[in-house]
């Protein structure tokens, strides 16, 4: 992840500059190139076809959109881009912006978020989960098929490691799955995966 841009941006700005690039997301009016890989598409690819084959088995009223936005707070210049994002379209008629904008401001909209860590594992590990737990959104998914994320999260030794936090309260409940392992999804009750099943070949 790297920081690109010396000016501040607005939110609005932002969307109309970079709203349909996938490559981008904001944090506190800066410019985040989010430097997406190869090998992290494959996983997010492997991963969404699998969540959406679980979601359609469920007779569930949500998808995953192909490009989406989330507005944490109305106060705050930060437009995050998850890596997968499910949606309760039961929910979007109440959203101020989807008509036009595939952007969310609601948590009650999202039912699931998923990010796949890369470099920047720290933002997925802390921020995120902080603002994702304001926002209200009940399951957040942290996907470290490389194992980069510090040992206070992933354990030692690091190992990969996907972290499902389920929202209890105003918090998450973190509980850790390693390769092998059947991620528990209280979500998705009937899932069947493991780390291994959406690995790069």
């Amino acid at each position: 992840m790297a920081y690109i841009t010396q000016k501040l941006l607005t939110f609005e700005t932002f969307l109309a500059e970079y709203g349909d690039n996938p490559r981008y997301e904001l944090a506190d009016t800066e410019l985040i190139d989010m430097e997406p890989t190869g090998s992290h598409e494959t996983v997010s690819g492997k991963l969404a076809t699998q969540l959406g084959i679980a979601i359609m088995a469920e007779k569930l009223p949500w998808f995953i959109p192909r490009t989406c936005l989330i507005r944490p707070f109305v106060d705050a210049v930060t437009a995050r881009r998850p890596d997968i994002i499910v949606l309760d379209e039961t929910a979007l008629a109440s959203e101020p912006l989807w008509e036009k904008e595939p952007v969310i401001t609601l948590g009650r909209s999202i039912k699931l978020v998923v990010e796949v860590v890369s470099t920047n594992w720290e933002t997925d590990y802390a921020r995120k989960v902080e603002e994702y737990a304001l926002l209200g959104i009940p399951e957040y998914w942290i996907v470290d098929y490389r194992g980069l994320g510090g040992v206070a999260f992933i354990g030692k030794p690091k190992q990969p490691t996907v972290t499902v936090c389920q929202l209890m309260n105003e918090d998450y409940i973190q509980q850790p799955f390693r390769l092998g392992q059947l991620i528990i999804s209280p979500l998705l009750k009937n899932l069947q995966l493991r780390l291994d099943d959406v690995l790069p070949r």
